[in-house]
C-alpha cells in the first residue's frame, strides 16, 4: 500500500491530516548564586594557615614536633578521649605544607563553587562541615596519632557531585556522564595514592561517605524549585 503524501487529503476520510505538534525546546534556569561560603572557607583557611606558620617562626615548634596552632586543632585521638570534641571538625582548616593546602583549596575552589550554586549557602556549608566531622570520625575510630587537612571535606564534596550529576543525569546527559566518570576517577586514584604513609585514608573515606549520604537526601536548590523556566 502507497502511503499519500501529508500534504494530500486523507483518501479514507477525505479530510486533510492533522499536522503534528511543533517541538517545543525546554529551558531550564540555571541557579547563579555567588559562591560566597566557598571564598569564605578559602580565605579563612589561608588566614589560618599563615597563623600556623607565623606560630611557628616566633614561638617555636611544640613539644609534639608541630605548631602550636596546630597542637590546639589537630585531630589527636588522645586529646579526643579527654573530651577535647572541637578536634573533630578544627583540622579542616589546618594544613601541615603549602602543597597540602594549595591542593586541598583548588580541590574546593574547583568542585565548591559548582556545588555552592546548587545547594544554596546553608546547605553548602552543612556540607562541607559534615563532610569534615564524618571523616575526622572515621579517622579517630581506625587510626591513631594525629591528622589535619581539608581534604575530609573535600571528599565529601566529590561525593556530592558525583549524586548530584546522578541524580541529575536526565538534564545534564552528557555532561553528568562525564563528570560521574571524572569523580569516579579522582575518588580511585586518591584512595589508591591513600596506601602510602601518613595519608589518612580513614579520613577520606569518612569524608566521601558524609557526602554522599547528604547529597542524596538533601535536595539542591534546582530539586526544590528552580525548574522549567
Amino acid at each position: 500500500m502507497i502511503q499519500p503524501p501529508a500534504s494530500l487529503p486523507d483518501p479514507s476520510t477525505g479530510q486533510p491530516p492533522e499536522p503534528l505538534p511543533t517541538r517545543q525546546p525546554a529551558y531550564v534556569r540555571m541557579p547563579s548564586l555567588p559562591p560566597t561560603a566557598t571564598y569564605i572557607i578559602i580565605g579563612f583557611t589561608v588566614f589560618v594557615y599563615l597563623l600556623q606558620l607565623l606560630g611557628s617562626a616566633i614561638l617555636g615548634d611544640s613539644s609534639y614536633g608541630i605548631d602550636w596552632v596546630t597542637l590546639f586543632g589537630a585531630r589527636i585521638s588522645e586529646a579526643i578521649y579527654e573530651g577535647q570534641l572541637w578536634r573533630l571538625i578544627t583540622p579542616v582548616f589546618l594544613h601541615g605544607s603549602f602543597a597540602h593546602i594549595f591542593f586541598n583549596m583548588y580541590a574546593l575552589f574547583s568542585v565548591g563553587t559548582l556545588l555552592e550554586r546548587h545547594f544554596g549557602h546553608g546547605r553548602f556549608l552543612l556540607l562541607y562541615f559534615l563532610g569534615a566531622f564524618a571523616g575526622n570520625v572515621m579517622s579517630f575510630l581506625f587510626t591513631q596519632g594525629y591528622s589535619v587537612g581539608a581534604s575530609t571535606a573535600v571528599f565529601g564534596l566529590i561525593a556530592a557531585e558525583a549524586i548530584f550529576f546522578y541524580q541529575n543525569r536526565e538534564l545534564f546527559g552528557s555532561h553528568a556522564r562525564q563528570a560521574i566518570s571524572n569523580a569516579v576517577f579522582i575518588i580511585v586514584i586518591n584512595l589508591f595514592l591513600g596506601l602510602a604513609p601518613n595519608i589518612d585514608t580513614w579520613g577520606h573515606i569518612g569524608g566521601l561517605l558524609g557526602g554522599a549520604i547528604f547529597a542524596w537526601f538533601c535536595r539542591s536548590q534546582m530539586d526544590a524549585g528552580w525548574g522549567p523556566a
